[in-house]
Parts: structure tokens; sequence; C-alpha cells
């Protein structure tokens, strides 16, 4: 017994280190997180009243995300989601992006002294610098442009650094990954988009669309793309996460895998729990991705009466090292997907949870240079390149101006 205690303390004193040197090498190389849904959650929450969720103090009550967790956390740059749900439409939806975008602008505005605009990589090395948060923002879904480009590039205008092709359901020319297939991956039109988000600038995101999209995207694309919050279909065989063959592309393209912690992503055990629990929330007249105080409550008692599957720091670790030994360690990154799931791994709980993965990747031989790429210098790069690859583009060609109609046909 007494071996079996001080090998208890020696584990405790290894795991207490590996936190310290965590969150020394999050000082000088912070994370990049590729996904966040608080502005979504500000909307649901509270009307978008930030004086009602005020994040500079702790709001562990309602969200995963404030400003003190952030800093506890070691994060330097963040794509804040401007989301909206997908069975909004049209203009409807175009608005509703809008109003994120601008609830963005002014957590921002009123957080000056911790956060910071970012449109570029220079922007975001210069925060760092500031030992401000790099704030980014990223569209998920392409139904928020309405099948226009010129909306497309006006949300670039606004600041909007990434757009995920589809969110959960089929558009009219991009199949998802949790939807029936449509258009068989990428329309003709959908092609057109890719290609001017190249020209733009700003990232194609995969997460979220179907593999035959990712491959018609990655066949397309001249610029990095992204993949904000997924993680390995191989450790978890689910049609959010990205296939081997996938994985195995991006050393050529440039981009980059952002794992993500939701749990029924992550963790083949709670793939079917979370169905179930879905079900439940839609039985109480609730969207299955609601995170207010009533659906959470759901929820909370739902899982009284069916424990859930447990993931845990490990769990992410696993996919980690999987997508490392299949992209490679410039092509992996971190995108936590908060505020914007109800369940995440233990130790992952909120933000201020990044440096019990670093731990957890140092436990398993990480160096510092490895862990300096996951978290920071990837991402970076990945802006910068599409830069790169744009400012080339708009010597050769002005806006493309086409529609769906011209190059898909008439809607049927």
């Amino acid at each position: 017994m007494e071996q079996a205690r001080q090998t208890e303390q020696t584990g405790q004193v290894r795991q207490a280190d590996r936190l310290g040197r965590a969150r020394e090498l999050l000082a000088q190389y912070p994370v990049v997180d590729g996904h966040n849904d608080l502005p979504w959650a500000l909307r649901e929450q509270v009307g978008y009243d930030l004086d009602a969720r005020d994040i500079a103090t702790d709001q562990s009550a309602h969200l995963h995300t404030d400003v003190p967790r952030l800093r506890a956390g070691g994060v330097g740059a963040q794509f804040w989601s401007v989301y909206v749900r997908s069975d909004m439409a049209g203009d409807e939806a175009v608005s509703a992006t809008l109003e994120q975008i601008d609830v963005v602008a002014e957590l921002i505005g009123r957080h000056p002294a911790d956060l910071r605009r970012a449109l570029t990589a220079d922007d975001m090395e210069a925060a760092r610098a500031e030992g401000r948060i790099a704030s980014l923002m990223g569209a998920e879904g392409g139904h928020s442009i309405n099948n226009s480009l010129g909306t497309l590039r006006a949300l670039h205008t606004l600041g909007v650094r990434y757009m995920t092709l589809t969110h959960n359901d089929n558009i009219a020319w991009a199949d998802s990954a949790t939807d029936r297939p449509g258009v068989g991956g990428l329309s003709p039109f959908g092609h057109e988009v890719v290609r001017e988000m190249n020209r733009t600038g700003m990232l194609v995101d995969l997460s979220h669309v179907a593999a035959t999209t990712m491959r018609d995207a990655l066949d397309t694309s001249t610029a990095p793309v992204i993949f904000s919050h997924s993680s390995s279909r191989a450790i978890c065989d689910h049609p959010r996460n990205i296939p081997d063959d996938v994985l195995g592309r991006l050393p050529a393209n440039g981009g980059i895998a952002m794992a993500t912690f939701v749990p029924k992503f992550v963790l083949p055990e709670a793939v079917a729990w979370t169905l179930a629990a879905d079900q439940n929330m839609r039985a109480h007249g609730l969207h299955h991705l609601d995170t207010t105080a009533q659906a959470m409550r759901v929820h909370a008692d739902f899982e009284a009466a069916h424990p859930r599957p447990m993931a845990t720091v490990a769990t992410i670790a696993d996919h980690l090292d999987h997508m490392r030994e299949v992209a490679g360690i410039d092509h992996i990154g971190i995108g936590g997907d908060y505020d914007g799931t109800a369940f995440l791994p233990q130790g992952l709980q909120d933000v201020a949870g990044y440096p019990n993965l670093i731990a957890e990747l140092l436990g398993r031989g990480w160096s510092a240079a490895d862990l300096a790429k996951l978290t920071w210098r990837n991402a970076v790069r990945v802006l910068r390149d599409a830069e790169d690859v744009a400012r080339e583009l708009r010597t050769r060609r002005g806006p493309s101006h086409a529609t769906i109609e011209q190059l898909d046909g008439p809607a049927v």
C-alpha cells in the first residue's frame, strides 16, 4: 500500500510539472482556437445583452467562455463563429449572420485591453506581442451567403476570414456530412465559391461537410483549407470527422485540421447516447443544439436518468496523435467548439482547460517545437499562405459575378 501511495504521489508531481511546462509553453505560443460559438450563445441566452453576460467576469454558470478563463487557458487567438442555424435561409440567414458579426465587434469594443480585432496573420502576431487575444471570425455554413458571391465578398470585407461550406444540412451547392447526398459534393457553383474564396483570401473550412465535398474542395482550392473543428474518423467513425485519405492530402494542400472536443464526435461510446439525448430534446420541443437554461435543465434530467459516456483529455490526445501521424505535425491544430455543445470532455470543460491537453501531449513525448506548431504556428501560417495566394490571384482575375442559375441551372 505504501508503494502504491508513493507511486501515486510521483504521478501527481509529474502531472504538476507537466502542467507548469504547458503553461510556460502557452505563454510563448498560445492557442489559436478554430471555433467558438459564444456569439450564438449570447443571442440565444440574452438577445445580445452584453451587460447580462459580461465576459469580463466569471460566466461559468452560463457559458464556457469569458475573458478570465481565456487567459487561464492560454488562448492567444480565437476564431469567433458567426454561426446561424441551417434552417434559416435566404435574407433571414444573411441578416442573422450580420447580427453575429455585429456582436463580435461589440465584444472587441467592450474589452480593448484583452481582445484585438485581427484580419491578417500579421494582426495575429501583433496581438500576441501586445498580450491581447486576436479576434477573428468564421461564418459557419454557406447558407449565410444566400447563393451570392457578392455577399461572400461583403462578409470578407466585414472581417470574416473563413466560411464553413455547410452546417448540418445540405445547401443548394454543397453536401453536408449529416444529410443525405444531394449534389454529390460540390456543384459547379460550389466550385466557383471555393475559387472566389481563394481570390478574396477567405479560408475554405471543411468541417461539417460530406467527404465528397471535402475531396471536391481540395481538388479545386489553390489555397490551404482548414477544418475548424473536426477530429479523426479512424479514431471515431462519425461523419463529422475527417477520413484518413483526406487528412493525407493536407500536406500537399498546405491546410490544417483542428481537432474538436465534442464527445459525440470523438468518443465512439458517446454517439448512440447523444442520438438519444437529441431525441429527448426534440420531444421537449427544443432544438438539439439549444444551450439556454431551460435546455440545459432538460439535458441534466436526461443525464441523471441515463449517465453519459465520458470523453477525457486523453480521448482528444488520441485523435491528435493519429492526425499527426497521417497529416504531419505541420497540419494540425485545435478547435474546441466551446459554447456550441452541451457536453465536453473531463479536463476540457471550458476554455481554461487547454493546459491540461498540452500537459497530456507532453506526457506522450510531444516536443516544445511540435506543440508550438499545434497551438500557434500552423494556424498563423495557413492564414498567411491564403493571403499570399489571394494577392497573386487578384493580379490575374477580378471578382466573379457568376450566379447559381448560370452555373447549376434552374432550381428543380
